[in-house]
């Protein structure tokens, strides 16, 4: 991932304490929990930009996060967000969180501006853009998945993850922190993973509604068995989990040690 330019005046610079409901049984801050303070820290930084009226509503497709250090409870979080790449509709914002006692998380998630009445991709403004721009040289950022879907026919586990009313958020979809959680429990079923650092990305194809079927379909991949990851992940296991309601993709996760 791209390095945090610091200083820089346009690298938007926060603390905030971590808390109980952040942390998991062994007190380290939950992959779910830090996807929020990469959202929120989104929110405040458009607010501080001035553009939290004009370009109020983002999904994302991917978010990739790296476990460098686990960021244990009581301490105080630094987070720091820039962005990394724009096109005229979308954008790539880097978040870099730090605990003072030298734990550490990096992200890059890939945002596309939403227009409000067509729920469709927007372009950003130019003076948004403008602002975007003073962290990166990247103008003319593409989408490309790197994940793809696993079937069921050779699947390790399938099995049910209800959708609550309490998982929903204003687009009345599933909130992307929510596909998190899926993550900690599969985490919580290998704990030697999170004794190196780590790096989980989500894609999400389609959006989670209220009602369905969801199904969490998971595939292991020993090291030497596969290339399709990448010839630089070949020596490593490669788990993948995939988000399925019915026949429909909705969204895939890879897990991987570093």
């Amino acid at each position: 991932m791209m390095p945090v330019p610091d200083p820089h005046p346009d690298v938007f610079d926060t603390q905030w304490p971590l808390r109980v409901a952040d942390v998991d049984r062994e007190g380290r801050l939950k992959f779910d929990a830090a996807t929020r303070h990469i959202q929120d820290v989104g929110s405040d930084q458009l607010r501080e930009m001035g553009f939290e009226e004009t370009h109020p509503l983002w999904i994302v497709r991917r978010t990739m996060i790296d476990l460098i250090a686990p960021i244990e409870f009581k301490d105080m979080l630094r987070l720091r967000r820039w962005c990394s790449g724009t096109s005229n509709r979308w954008c790539e914002m880097r978040v870099r969180i730090d605990g003072r006692k030298g734990g550490r998380i990096e992200s890059e998630a890939f945002w596309i501006n939403i227009n409000r009445e067509t729920q469709g991709p927007a372009r950003i403004s130019d003076d948004f853009l403008s602002g975007l721009r003073r962290t990166t040289d990247v103008d003319r950022l593409r989408w490309k998945a790197y994940l793809k879907a696993g079937g069921r026919d050779d699947a390790d586990e399938i099995r049910a993850y209800p959708v609550r009313v309490s998982d929903i958020d204003i687009f009345d979809h599933m909130n992307n922190s929510v596909y998190w959680s899926v993550v900690e429990d599969f985490l919580g079923t290998q704990p030697d993973l999170l004794k190196a650092p780590l790096r989980v990305t989500i894609e999400h194809d389609l959006p989670v509604a209220l009602g369905d079927s969801l199904e969490i379909i998971r595939h292991t991949h020993p090291a030497g068995s596969t290339d399709r990851f990448g010839e630089e992940l070949a020596d490593r296991t490669v788990t993948t989990l995939t988000y399925s309601v019915g026949d429909e993709t909705k969204a895939v996760a890879s897990i991987f040690p570093l």
